[in-house]
């Protein structure tokens, strides 16, 4: 059997007790870190909490040579980490249909996601977010300032009063990774797209110490939201409960919200 296990957002212990219990009754473990990683904690503390050994994939390994993590699942219980919710990559989608044709029993063991914690942490309503979009850094996609497709996503939502939750990028030069952060995103689509337009950084979400700021993009841009995983939220027309929550609880400035809320 190949179980996808899904860790959560932020620690060795944001992973849900199914997920826990799976885990540690696997033959073989296997993980990818390279769609998202877990900000708060390491490999060697996910198997000193799980008492197993993590077998890392990097992408490669996984899309191109899965070869291993289907064997091990055909001859016994494999498990197969990635942060966040296990489903919410294609290349993870693509795994499972390969085990399924081998005629390896798969099963999802989820958990929870980027775009719920934005919704939950921020009080925007998550049935009111249209299309996501990721932000690179700009050596990533081999050009200066903002893709027009990141743009496009944005500007598309907000023609429909819905919000773009934006994830900001990821790289794996080193163990630890580079993490695009607030102030950086918010700098980037201030200077190429709007400096005034509303938007809202989310930090450490899953953690014991979440932050959430919300303001004109060029304001966020001077901001220190603290250690990573940042989120970007640029909102489209604000019910005036949402108003009340960015207020209440991202310290946002009346004028600017009022400006975006639809009574």
């Amino acid at each position: 059997m190949l179980t996808f296990v899904g860790l959560g957002l932020y620690d060795e212990r944001s992973v849900t007790l199914a997920g826990r219990d799976a885990i540690r009754a696997a033959d073989r473990v296997f993980a990818e870190f390279y769609t998202s990683q877990l900000a708060g904690t390491t490999i060697d503390a996910l198997e000193d909490f799980h008492d197993i050994e993590i077998e890392v994939r990097d992408r490669a390994g996984v899309e191109q040579d899965p070869d291993p993590i289907l064997a091990a699942a055909a001859s016994g219980d494999a498990v197969f980490l990635t942060a966040g919710d296990t489903m919410i990559s294609t290349t993870h989608v693509d795994l499972r249909l390969r085990a399924e044709d081998r005629g390896v029993e798969t099963r999802v063991i989820h958990g929870t996601t980027a775009q719920a914690a934005a919704s939950s942490l921020t009080g925007l309503q998550n049935y009111r977010f249209g299309k996501a979009t990721t932000l690179p850094f700009e050596r990533s996609h081999g050009g200066d300032g903002v893709p027009g497709s990141v743009i496009e996503t944005i500007e598309a939502n907000q023609e429909r009063g819905l919000h773009t939750l934006v994830f900001l990028d990821i790289t794996a030069e080193s163990d630890e990774g580079t993490y695009m952060r607030g102030d950086e995103a918010t700098s980037l689509l201030a200077e190429h797209w709007r400096p005034d337009a509303l938007g809202v950084v989310v930090a450490r979400a899953g953690s014991a110490d979440p932050v959430v700021r919300a303001g004109r993009l060029a304001d966020l841009a001077e901001m220190d939201f603290g250690d990573p995983l940042h989120l970007l939220v640029v909102p489209g027309s604000l019910h005036y409960l949402e108003r009340d929550a960015l207020a209440a609880i991202g310290d946002g400035p009346a004028a600017v919200l009022d400006e975006n809320t639809v009574e």
